[in-house]
């Protein structure tokens, strides 16, 4: 899969239970994202710990899902989010951003091993 910057990507804003894979990931995106799965849209998802993230993406032919651990710290979730609608666009260099440890609030590159005690 080769994210260009015409992707278009959505992140849930309400953590996730990252043991889903396909099927689940794309039944969160249509009844609580209001989206659809199939649209080549990248969609992002966090774990609670904010140690794992996922994405789900259709290339055309069949869905992709990528998976990221974390052996130290946390990926920077985007705080004061609207919960209404449960999901952020983001830019792919944003996304490109969150995967690489930088804080999307503060556009600072934390060490990739400090944890959400580096936020306060």
């Amino acid at each position: 899969m080769i994210l260009t910057h015409s992707v278009k990507v959505c992140l849930a804003t309400e953590p996730c239970d990252l043991r889903k894979s396909f099927d689940s990931l794309s039944v969160i995106v249509r009844e609580q994202l209001k989206e659809d799965p199939l649209s080549r849209k990248v969609f992002v998802f966090l774990n609670k710990a904010g140690n794992r993230i996922k994405l789900l993406y259709w290339d055309g032919t069949g869905l992709w899902v990528m998976a990221k651990r974390l052996e130290q710290g946390r990926f920077y979730r985007p705080k004061g989010l609207s919960v209404t609608t449960g999901k952020l666009a983001l830019k792919p260099e944003a996304l490109e951003m969150l995967l690489s440890g930088i804080d999307l609030k503060h556009g600072m590159q934390r060490a990739w091993y400090e944890g959400e005690q580096a936020n306060t």
